[in-house]
């Protein structure tokens, strides 16, 4: 049987996608205020530095895998235009419902499609731009769905991966301090869930560093992969194009 992690725990592969679930269930009502609150509301500019880079224009196709709230597809929507599409997608039905009312909530007409990253019910070659944000970390098999996206984005298409990442060493301490003792004690105060909130901060330290993703994504077929560190490298944003 094979295996994986769940934050800091090792756990069967397929137990890791129902526990991941279990949290975003747990979280999907409180998510922006709690990412308010973790990221002192940076978490809404590094989302409008992925927009800028984006290179998306009027009438374009745009992809928004593991899109909870829907914070993307609604910027995206407005630089597409009418003659354009935004598809936003989670695996979480309660993220996704959260992100489709929102959105409907705004007039924004986007398509809401709950689907496994992994498994991309798209045909290959069709979109201009896919993006994940603050989502690859939770895929069991991140190789997989890479490979997805790179399947789905049409030739000279990007995929944009908006995704805590690892801080430069002198501020580790305090950042280490911050995710492991403030971060499940605002969770608890919050949304009464200190769990999920502790999940989330180990989650961070086993996901890929930034050359590691960098790798990744060009073992996944991606011709060319840049990165940006956002905020001391709390986040990074890597930018792969097919070509």
């Amino acid at each position: 049987m094979s295996s994986t992690h769940f934050g800091f725990q090792t756990v069967a592969e397929e137990e890791k996608a129902k526990k991941v679930g279990e949290v975003f269930h747990s979280v999907a009502r409180r998510y922006d205020l709690m990412n308010d609150v973790m990221s002192a509301g940076l978490h809404r500019l590094w989302k409008r530095f992925a927009i800028e880079i984006s290179g998306v224009r009027a009438g374009n196709r745009v992809l928004d895998v593991a899109g909870g709230s829907g914070d993307l597809s609604r910027l995206f929507a407005k630089k597409v235009g009418p003659g354009g599409q935004v598809v936003l997608t989670d695996i979480n039905a309660s993220m996704l419902g959260v992100g489709r009312d929102r959105l409907i909530d705004d007039g924004v007409a986007v398509p809401a499609l709950q689907c496994d990253a992994e498994k991309l019910p798209f045909p290959a070659d069709y979109f201009d731009c896919v993006t994940v944000a603050f989502g690859l970390r939770n895929m069991t098999h991140k190789d997989l769905a890479l490979a997805e996206m790179q399947r789905v984005l049409k030739p000279g298409g990007r995929l944009l991966v908006l995704e805590f990442s690892q801080v430069w060493k002198p501020l580790q301490p305090a950042y280490d301090a911050y995710s492991f003792k403030l971060l499940p004690l605002m969770g608890k105060l919050l949304a009464n869930d200190a769990d999920s909130y502790r999940y989330l901060a180990e989650s961070i330290r086993m996901h890929p560093a930034q050359e590691e993703l960098r790798q990744m994504m060009l073992d996944a077929g991606f011709g060319k992969v840049d990165y940006h560190n956002l905020t001391a490298g709390v986040v990074a944003l890597h930018k792969g194009w097919k070509y």
